[in-house]
């Protein structure tokens, strides 16, 4: 039966249009959804409080029995017995629930925050991080910013508790409260651009293209709040044609931003050709209700001290930052989160491994 045939045995109301059925569809379907989402999420935080509460009953029994570590496999044996059809059982995910207890024995923190998180995200936080402090630092984060388990993994890799809020910069000093606070905390040092694939022999220009062709990757190294504007903007000032390399506008701090990169080391020079470009789009390109234009100063290499002297005398707000090119490529960003099957699979993998 051809399309035309088809239509004829429809029935009428599904060929007829109707006023605002597009519209009416269109909501049912984010309704849905959202729905689906919810559900989604609830489901995740009643199984992260269920793994929770395991992992404490068994540190709570080894402790008041004197139980080894050998009744762990036995609760494994008997639970998958007992529920075949769920997952997550295996001997070495109880061991995980058992760290998992033991790293957030504060039932109120479980509940609140890491519930909000999948148990994928709480097994990187306990293998890959030492203190306490730290994990927290990541899982509020994660939560934060909507990280995937594979973005979680690189951002603890690529230390970015250490290098967030590490730029040289004159916040303090030219933005108000808390504004410069925000500004401060959204920029990092150094910068790490190893998803380039470049050697530190590329050239600015080079470098440059490379983050607009991976423009997905450069925002999250950005980090939240960072929206692409453009590449090589052009300036108009007094009939003289001028090229912004990077802008950007921050939706936190309602501020255009403009980066500067450098294919040497930091020069105070480089601060006088920055600052025109501020008082550029803050004259041509800002609205009203735009906030000063910040900007951000990339260079192979600084001085700190010769960045800080720099700084001091400048009266627009600017950050310098040294940005890091890495040949090792990270792995593929995962943005689907795995299912328990996917984590049963690869811990038993590990478990084989070990045997």
């Amino acid at each position: 039966m051809n399309d035309h045939e088809g239509a004829k045995n429809r029935p009428a109301a599904l060929i007829q249009p109707l006023e605002g059925y597009a519209d009416w569809l269109a909501e049912l379907k984010t309704r849905i959804y959202n729905a689906q989402q919810r559900a989604t999420l609830a489901v995740n935080r009643e199984l992260v409080l269920l793994y929770w509460q395991i992992g404490r009953d068994i540190l709570a029994r080894q402790a008041q029995q004197g139980w080894g570590a050998r009744v762990i496999d036995r609760l494994a044996h008997d639970l998958r017995r007992a529920f075949p059809e769920m997952k997550g059982f295996s001997p070495r995910n109880l061991k995980y629930m058992r760290a998992f207890a033991e790293a957030w024995p504060d039932a109120e923190f479980v509940q609140e925050v890491l519930a909000q998180l999948p148990w994928y995200h709480q097994l990187a936080l306990l293998d890959k991080l030492k203190t306490a402090e730290e994990r927290r630092w990541y899982a509020q984060k994660a939560i934060a910013n909507n990280w995937s388990r594979n973005v979680l993994v690189m951002q603890i890799e690529t230390r970015l508790l250490d290098r967030q809020g590490q730029a040289v910069t004159n916040f303090e000093h030219r933005l108000p409260k808390p504004q410069s606070d925000l500004a401060r905390e959204s920029l990092k040092d150094p910068y790490r651009f190893d998803f380039l694939g470049l050697t530190d022999e590329a050239q600015e220009r080079e470098v440059e293209s490379a983050l607009v062709r991976h423009v997905t990757q450069f925002l999250l190294e950005l980090g939240a709040g960072f929206a692409f504007v453009g590449r090589q903007v052009l300036l108009d000032v007094g009939g003289e044609e001028f090229f912004i390399d990077l802008l950007f506008y921050h939706l936190k701090l309602r501020c255009y931003v403009v980066i500067e990169l450098k294919g040497g080391k930091f020069k105070p020079e480089h601060l006088g050709q920055l600052g025109f470009y501020l008082t550029a789009v803050d004259r041509q390109v800002k609205a009203e209700h735009d906030n000063p234009t910040i900007g951000l100063l990339l260079c192979k290499s600084k001085n700190k001290v010769v960045a800080e002297y720099a700084l001091n005398d400048k009266s627009q707000p600017m950050g310098i930052s040294e940005y890091k090119l890495l040949e090792s490529l990270p792995e593929p960003l995962q943005t689907s989160l795995p299912s328990i099957e996917q984590i049963e699979k690869e811990l038993e993998g590990i478990e084989d491994g070990q045997a």
